[in-house]
């Protein structure tokens, strides 16, 4: 049995799904968040270049690079085709066999925020259609 926490909880959850649901299918389709994750690499790419022209809501590209030296599940992260940097090795896994398999993902810049650790300038999300 679940405590009177849990359940609230989950009734927010579900609330906020629909909420969520709602408004995305009022633009013709079904979108289901996957992954919230920082911009790994801001530092090495073009994230600091284009900085000024990101926006809150921006559609980001996720490319897999199965043959990174570096890790074997690397997905790189492009805005208008400028790579910003890469989903952090500690969460790529999943979204490496999603995109293996065709999986329809989308991504979008979910926070902008400037801080002295590069790591935690970009937030993005990605979905699921």
């Amino acid at each position: 049995m679940r405590s009177g926490a849990e359940l609230l909880l989950c009734m927010a959850a579900a609330v906020c799904l629909l909420a969520f649901s709602a408004r995305a299918e009022e633009r013709g389709r079904v979108l289901l968040l996957v992954q919230s994750s920082p911009l790994a690499g801001f530092r090495f790419h073009d994230a600091a270049r284009v900085w000024p022209e990101l926006k809150t809501g921006d559609a980001l590209e996720l490319s897999r690079e199965p043959d990174n030296p570096h890790d074997a599940n690397a997905i790189r992260v492009a805005w208008r085709g400028r790579v910003l940097g890469y989903v952090p090795r500690s969460q790529n896994a999943a979204l490496a066999g999603g995109l293996d398999r065709g999986a329809a993902l989308r991504a979008r810049i979910s926070r902008l925020q400037w801080h002295p650790n590069p790591a935690r300038r970009v937030e993005f999300e990605v979905f699921v259609e």
